[in-house]
């Protein structure tokens, strides 16, 4: 829950870029997603946790590599297009995702068909989240703490996406059964 609490945080600083508005709209596309493939609320967050665990070593070693500002950029890319094409697979290789499919195949039981429809939008879904950290346009120096958080975590439940999910749909519709 840690990852969460790091997520509303974000929001009420004013030097970062989150906002309800940004985590209401991410919801809206997981729960679109939900509605229109008829997948239910548990397989989306089982598909977020698998997302989530399988990209931070790749996302860890990007930032390694190519430094946090230029993983930053990469993540807003990402987030900004439609999760397809040059902009996921900059920064996601097609073999990851590949990877990724069959692992929530495996674990969930749903179809590798619905599975890879699915999967753009899960991860865009979590690269928005993470995304929320980032700073404010013009906070010069400022990292992204939220991406830091995730990327320093020792793979503990504190840091799963199916749980930030989950709150987070609680945190924008709370009269919702």
């Amino acid at each position: 829950m840690s990852l969460f609490f790091d997520l509303l945080s974000a929001v009420n600083n004013p030097d970062q870029q989150a906002n309800v508005g940004q985590l209401a709209s991410i919801m809206n596309s997981v729960q679109s997603l939900t509605a229109n493939r008829g997948m239910q609320p548990n397989q989306v967050q089982s598909m977020m946790s698998i997302v989530g665990n399988m990209i931070r070593p790749v996302l860890k070693q990007q930032q390694a590599t190519i430094g946090s500002g230029r993983l930053e950029n990469l993540i807003s890319q990402v987030v900004a297009s439609d999760a397809s094409g040059s902009a996921l697979t900059s920064l996601l290789s097609p073999q990851l995702m590949q990877q990724i499919s069959e692992a929530v195949t495996q674990q969930t039981g749903m179809s590798p068909n619905l599975v890879q429809s699915a999967l753009p939008t899960i991860v865009r879904a979590v690269l928005g989240m993470l995304q929320m950290g980032a700073p404010q346009t013009g906070a010069w120096g400022n990292s992204n703490p939220l991406l830091n958080s995730f990327l320093d975590s020792d793979k503990d439940s504190d840091t799963d996406f199916g749980d930030v999910m989950k709150f987070a749909n609680r945190f924008i519709n709370p009269n919702a059964a």
